[in-house]
């Protein structure tokens, strides 16, 4: 072998893994560029967040096997960092035959950069003597994925997947909107952008197939979200979820509020224990991980299949214990129901100060320190409604409540914040109860005074918050939540209340812990 010979081969095994090696970090780069091509006015409404590298690893690092011949699906691709972060860590770690890339996206900038990463990827692969094909679809991914599911069911031959990455854009579609029409056909009902790209993506999935992605936690509670929550976890293998404990670290360098989980899927797997991951950020260095049984994460007792994620031990014993209360609202003889006064449908009776013929409206602006202040001096909203033959349907009988807000900033303390409203802060017959508020009644009728007090010390318990937030990613308590917890008995409630006399919250702890 002549010199030059040995010294050329050299420096092809030097450089054989080179694009391997700079792949995610140069599609990383890539990403970065493309962000600050978008229209910032616009990604909001778009839903665009797209994955950066950290996340990207935890979402691939979920995969139990990249084996074989992978067909990918990546919808809402961005510039394709999360089909990256997958042929990354299959490329590295295990030993694919082939990688075929099927990416979906809109935007004419990410398709652009799409391109070149997905360029990136056949370097990388073809260095690794792996066989890859790619496929950017610059479609609507619900429309199309719809057709391919109908081609399906008329017997075509359509393309098939075992690998679904996503990062879907997150967006509130109308009930009246064509992608919820879509999605009605193939017979699920949903009610955000991203829970219908995972719906999709898992019903193109094959069986066996892994679906690993992220989104806000929103659809681990709440009515909204049940038909979706029955697509994950019908004949499913709900086998991972990641969750951050900022809101904001995920997706550093966007504007994004919402609490974000990552969840790993097997289709058609019969379900077993599930892996709980929890770290401060995407590249924290000493995450939590803990094993626990499903029937903690989703409580069988429960028929709107809510999902609880329990981080640790601590957690588990709060689940345990507030989860074991013996009632339901319905065992009390109560019921929780949102605030019958819409504001803005009613602007004619609206008053500023109380007056001859009108009565309060209770908004959250009257919760102080846990009981209603009336009246408030607000610039911004009313502090009573005219009451007449067409506000008289949204009134209640004056008498003694638990109010409790349905929408609580993300600095506040507690999820949960209960008011105690009595009957003496006005001397009227009826009150009214503004639509931004929860409110707990006996058939309509005001509630037993040390009863609701036991009541309102419950609710306003930290225990109780720690609970709650195991299930809500998101800063609204509805009335199907406050359903949906479990209760101490009424003689257990009554005796509480006769303990307190005004909000104290190490007081209020004791007497739950003391249950």
């Amino acid at each position: 072998m002549t010199n030059n010979t040995a010294t050329a081969l050299q420096e092809i095994q030097e450089n054989q893994f080179r694009a391997l090696e700079t792949l995610v970090s140069t599609v990383d780069e890539i990403r970065t560029q493309a962000n600050v091509l978008l229209d910032e006015d616009t990604r909001g409404k778009k839903g665009q967040f797209m994955t950066p590298a950290s996340a990207g690893g935890i979402l691939a690092g979920m995969f139990r096997d990249l084996n074989g011949e992978l067909n990918v699906l990546d919808a809402g691709a961005g510039v394709g960092s999360l089909t990256t972060a997958l042929v990354d860590r299959a490329l590295n770690g295990f030993q694919p035959t082939a990688i075929n890339a099927n990416a979906w996206e809109l935007e004419d900038v990410l398709v652009e950069n799409l391109n070149r990463s997905l360029e990136l990827c056949q370097e990388a692969s073809n260095e690794s003597q792996v066989a890859f094909g790619s496929q950017v679809n610059q479609v609507d991914f619900i429309q199309n994925a719809v057709e391919l599911l109908k081609a399906r069911e008329n017997g075509e031959e359509t393309p098939t997947f075992n690998k679904a990455i996503l990062n879907p854009p997150y967006l509130k579609i109308s009930t009246k909107s064509n992608e919820r029409e879509l999605l009605r056909s193939v017979g699920v009902e949903t009610g955000n952008l991203y829970s219908c790209f995972v719906t999709l993506a898992l019903m193109l999935l094959d069986d066996g197939g892994e679906l690993v992605a992220i989104t806000p936690r929103s659809f681990c509670n709440g009515p909204y979200f049940n038909d979706f929550r029955r697509v994950l976890l019908d004949n499913n293998n709900l086998s991972k979820l990641h969750i951050f404990e900022s809101r904001t670290r995920a997706f550093k360098g966007d504007k994004v509020l919402q609490e974000n989980v990552i969840f790993h899927i097997v289709k058609g797997e019969a379900q077993n224990q599930v892996e709980i991951t929890s770290s401060t950020c995407a590249d924290d260095p000493a995450p939590i991980v803990r094993m626990t049984n499903f029937d903690e994460v989703v409580n069988p007792n429960n028929p709107d299949r809510f999902i609880h994620i329990v981080t640790n031990d601590e957690q588990a014993e709060i689940a345990t214990r507030i989860g074991g209360m013996p009632c339901s609202l319905e065992d009390l003889g109560i019921q929780a129901s949102t605030g019958k006064v819409v504001d803005f449908r009613t602007k004619a009776n609206l008053r500023h100060d109380p007056e001859e013929g009108t009565v309060p409206l209770i908004y959250p602006m009257h919760f102080n320190n846990c009981m209603i202040e009336y009246p408030v001096e607000s610039k911004k909203k009313p502090n009573a409604i005219a009451l007449n033959d067409e506000t008289i349907k949204q009134m209640v009988p004056n008498g003694t409540y638990v109010l409790t807000k349905r929408l609580t900033s993300k600095e506040e303390a507690r999820r949960i914040v209960a008011g105690l409203y009595m009957a003496d802060l006005a001397d009227v017959e009826v009150v009214g109860f503004e639509n931004k508020t929860n409110y707990f009644h006996a058939d309509g009728q005001p509630l037993e005074m040390d009863f609701a007090k036991g009541l309102w010390v419950y609710l306003n318990s930290n225990i109780v918050d720690q609970y709650f937030r195991q299930f809500n990613g998101h800063t609204q308590v509805n009335a199907t939540d406050l359903r949906t917890l479990r209760y101490p008995t009424r003689e257990q409630l009554i005796a509480v209340g006769q303990q307190v006399q005004e909000f104290n919250q190490e007081l209020f702890d004791g007497l739950v812990e003391n249950l």
